[in-house]
């Protein structure tokens, strides 16, 4: 099924809002990594904001200190989530936690 095309408007308006999400992602990221945020308080926040239910997991667990990428896959794989499953809304709804 096609997309029907977006008015310029409509495109100006998405355009907005995923600056926006991806400021606000990036801001959870920052405090993470600074530690006045924890990966619990992420997962809370995601089930009732969009744009950090989006954020993924792998980006989670690396902007956390001490975990890098080889760690972060290490962690997902333990935990058992699939590497097709990234985003931070199927975590903490799911019961591979």
């Amino acid at each position: 099924m096609a997309l029907r095309p977006l008015t310029d408007e409509e495109r100006a308006r998405a355009r907005e809002k995923a600056t926006a999400a991806r400021t606000v992602r990036a801001e959870v990221k920052k405090a993470l990594r600074e530690g006045t945020m924890t990966v619990a308080e992420v997962l809370q926040r995601g089930e009732t904001d969009e744009a950090v239910s989006r954020l993924k997991v792998t980006d989670l667990l690396e902007a956390t200190p001490g975990i890098g990428k080889v760690r972060s896959a290490a962690i997902m794989d333990q935990i058992g989530i699939a590497r097709t499953r990234r985003y931070v809304a199927w975590v903490s709804t799911s019961d591979a936690h």
